[in-house]
């Protein structure tokens, strides 16, 4: 289990980050493409990636393994929304902490010569940013709309909660894998490591390409930061539209009242259904009634909104066949735990340097 202690000054430096991470997508679906027989969630995306990505793009698959260890150079402490700004902190990384990083990596698997040279070689950083910006070019821009949309529909949620009760409320909804006991954060991964973050605050980052279990930094010298899991759906490669399932799900329900249920894929208050929609609020909330009587979404209050989510019976509705079931991403996965079992270091211990999963 992954603790994270909290002083006072802590829970007041709680950040939880604005939209996806492009670094961090990069990383978490580099493991998925690295992953034969991974996530059903992924698996069409990834048979599409692996067989499209260009030798520059897969350059970067070499320094992304699925298991165990990640240079944690590859997404920089504090966090970016932008890939641009991102890269420009990764390449500008210390020689010697490239260094440190390599030599973590190079215990369990072959590091490329050209990233050998990474600690050395103005044109070894060069490629590392080429290979970075090729793959996600490759990879994830086609589907970053999808990608943004859940993890913005996430952080949301999560800011109503943390609006209506306050940090303990946020850190206790995080993800199902997380309890949140003043004041300690206890993830559930097969590490067994104690975080002090003495101050430093921590920033929680969700992540669509993570998978069932929350992760970090190997290194307790840099930012804090847990990265979990948002919620999926199987058919995110088929948003709704024009095709056969579409129309009879229109005929069925009618034109907007379809629309409405597509609308709260991720969730949405009554008043973002009505923009969703084209709709007034009230017209909006008599649809969501409709759709809740029928067992098709489910609604909850939050202090003056509304807030609606697809019950499994609507995401079944909505998708036909292809639902993701509920127990898929309800627990952790210990064998994707990022840091090293055995650990336990303050965070000014030595450096134990990047991700480990």
């Amino acid at each position: 289990m992954l603790r994270i202690h909290f002083t006072a000054e802590d829970l007041l430096r709680v950040r939880l980050a604005p939209g996806p991470d492009p670094l961090w997508e990069a990383v978490l679906s580099a493991h998925q493409v690295n992953q034969p027989g991974g996530p059903l969630v992924f698996a069409e995306w990834r048979s599409r990636v692996v067989s499209a990505l260009t030798g520059e793009a897969r350059s970067y698959l070499r320094l992304t393994p699925p298991r165990g260890y990640t240079p944690d150079f590859l997404t920089p402490a504090g966090g970016t929304t932008e890939l641009g700004a991102g890269l420009e902190t990764v390449l500008s990384t210390p020689s010697a902490r490239f260094r440190d990083e390599l030599e973590l990596l190079g215990r369990q698997r072959d590091v490329p010569r050209w990233a050998v040279d990474l600690a050395r070689s103005a044109p070894a950083r060069r490629r590392l940013g080429q290979a970075t910006q090729a793959y996600h070019d490759q990879a994830l821009a086609p589907h970053w709309s999808a990608v943004r949309s859940a993890v913005e529909a996430d952080v949301a949620a999560h800011v109503r909660t943390l609006t209506g009760g306050g940090t303990a409320a946020l850190l206790s909804s995080v993800h199902p894998s997380v309890t949140w006991r003043d004041p300690v954060l206890r993830v559930e991964t097969a590490a067994d490591r104690d975080v002090y973050l003495e101050g430093r605050g921590i920033t929680l980052q969700p992540a669509f390409f993570c998978w069932r279990a929350p992760i970090s930094l190997a290194d307790p010298g840099l930012a804090p930061v847990l990265v979990y899991p948002v919620p999926h759906r199987l058919s995110w490669l088929h948003p709704t539209g024009g095709g056969r399932h579409d129309r009879a799900l229109a005929a069925l329900l009618g034109r907007t009242r379809a629309a409405a249920l597509s609308a709260l894929t991720y969730g949405a208050s009554t008043s973002e259904l009505a923009r969703h929609i084209g709709v007034s609020a009230p017209s909006a909330s008599e649809h969501a009634s409709v759709l809740r009587d029928a067992g098709l979404i489910a609604s909850r209050r939050e202090r003056n909104s509304v807030w609606h989510t697809l019950t499994p019976l609507g995401q079944a509705v909505l998708d036909g066949d292809r639902v993701l079931p509920a127990s898929a991403a309800s627990r952790a996965a210990p064998s994707l735990a990022r840091i090293p079992a055995s650990s336990s270091v303050r965070p000014r211990a030595r450096r134990s340097s990047a991700h480990a999963r």
